[in-house]
Formats: structure tokens, sequence, C-alpha cells
């Protein structure tokens, strides 16, 4: 539990690495229950920071989410707050190695709680139409194991205080919708509280610490006491470029959607995944 930070501390002893992926993320629940969330998202977090430095944990990942990117509801504020926290500890390690980072990406397809699960349970209950908030909603798309490689790739790449955002596609809920039922119509229901027709991933703000590489953008650090990289070469030695002025990564202006073809043939990865299987039980887990 990482809201305990002596039992965490006693977890990170002789750990190298540490990816933190706890966090309470329904948008509605963290509405309802908004100290809740500040306890898990952003003291946690905290908790995390302290227990790595003093443990002498020589990296640290922390798994973010769009909705940290001018965020409206509460869950993505503390994702933000916690972003945060993460990208500054690299400022009051004291002179230990620890270094910290952050990834960024969008859903995981079929993770639990998401839509393509809550389509999937109203279709095998014979719902007659799906319901969808609004004709126009997108949002970035990821599997769960290129979630997984992004992270270790970033493991590699990180100096510290990085942002590591994927290009990743996107897609229309509505072509979700199709691709699972093409048979069933679509109920508009209406844009739920807290929630934003589109997402962002590098916001138009920050496009001056941002930089491009082949297949993932950079958000640098905007105030760093103890170090001076240049982010636009990595660890591995990958080579980045600044984005163009006003630049902004967002899902409903990606270049990169996901065709029906596509869309089906994620979904038949999805459902090949039968209780019993372990990517099963993966995605369940995520």
């Amino acid at each position: 539990d990482i809201r305990d930070s002596q039992r965490l501390r006693m977890a990170m002893r002789d750990i190298d690495i540490v990816v933190h992926a706890a966090a309470l993320k329904q948008v509605p629940a963290a509405e309802y229950n908004p100290m809740e969330c500040i306890k898990t998202n952003i003291m946690g977090a905290q908790n995390i920071i302290d227990g790595a430095i003093e443990t002498g944990v020589r990296k640290v990942v922390a798994l973010s989410t769009d909705k940290a990117a001018n965020p409206i509801n509460l869950y993505g504020a503390s994702k933000l707050a916690s972003d945060k926290l993460i990208t500054a500890a690299n400022n009051i390690t004291g002179g230990k190695e620890t270094v910290f980072s952050v990834v960024r990406y969008g859903n995981v397809f079929g993770s639990r709680g998401s839509v393509v699960p809550f389509f999937q349970s109203l279709i095998d209950k014979g719902v007659e139409k799906l319901p969808v908030t609004h004709k126009d909603m997108t949002r970035f798309w990821i599997t769960l194991e290129q979630g997984v490689q992004f992270v270790i790739a970033s493991l590699g790449r990180m100096h510290g205080g990085e942002i590591f955002v994927p290009k990743i596609p996107s897609a229309l809920i509505t072509d979700i919708a199709k691709a699972m039922a093409p048979e069933l119509p679509i109920e508009y229901v209406g844009i739920r509280p807290g929630e934003k027709m589109h997402e962002i991933m590098c916001p138009r703000d920050v496009w001056h610490h941002t930089l491009e590489f082949d297949d993932h953008y950079v958000i640098c650090p905007s105030i760093s006491f103890t170090s001076s990289y240049d982010y636009s070469i990595n660890a591995l030695n990958e080579k980045g470029s600044p984005v163009v002025e006003g630049f902004e990564y967002e899902s409903g202006t990606n270049a990169d959607f996901l065709s029906y073809e596509g869309l089906k043939s994620l979904l038949r990865e999805y459902s090949s995944a039968s209780p019993g299987d372990a990517s099963y039980q993966s995605e369940k887990a995520s």
C-alpha cells in the first residue's frame, strides 16, 4: 500500500528499479471521494519518492495518464500533481544516484474499467443498442504489451526529469462500438461529468519544452537545479529535435487513427485471451 510509507521503505530495500503504477483512476469515484484520490495519487507518490531516495533505488519511473495534461477532473489534476512531484524529485536527492522520470500514455486497450470490456458486457447481456457519450469523442489507445515495452525502453533512455510520451494511434469511440457490434445501433447519452471530448498528452503550453524522437515525444523539465543534461540526446544516444511552435499532441487531431480493420485486429487479440490465460489476467490487473 503506497499510503504506508514505512512498509513501502521495507519493500524498496535492495531494489534497483521501481515502476510506480499504483493509482485510483476512476474519474467518477475520484470526484465523489476526492480526499481518497489525493491520498493515493499525490501523497502516495511522495511516499514513493521518499522511500526511493532513502533506500538508494537507482531509477524510478511513474506511470501517468493523458488526463494529466490540461486536466478538468480531480483524477487528472492529482496525476498532474504526481507528475510534478516525480520530475522535481531529481532536485532533492542530495547527491544520491536516484533518478526519476514519468511515462504518460493513453487508454490501455481492453483494460479493466475501459470501454471495450464495458461494451462486451452489454453485448453479452443482449442489449439492443450501445451507449456512446458523443459521436465525435476520441481517445489515444495502447495495448498492454506496448505500454510495458515503452516503460522498459524509457528506463534505458532516461536521464531524469523527463515525461516520455509514446506515439500511439487514436480511435473514435463510435468506431470501437461499430467494430464490436456492427449490427447494434448507437445511442448517444451525453458527456459525463469530468470527461473530455478529446485527450491531450503534450499540451500546447509546453511546446517549447517538448522534443520529438522517432517513436515518442519527451517533455523536458522546466526547472532543473541539479543537472545540465542535453535532453535532445537520451541515455541510449537516440537524438530528438524540438517540435514546431504551438505543437500539441491531441487524440482528435492525431495523424494516426486506427482503421476499422486495425480495431478488429485489436479486438481479436483481446477476445483470444480467455479468463485462464496469463495475458487475460495481466489485462485485468492493469
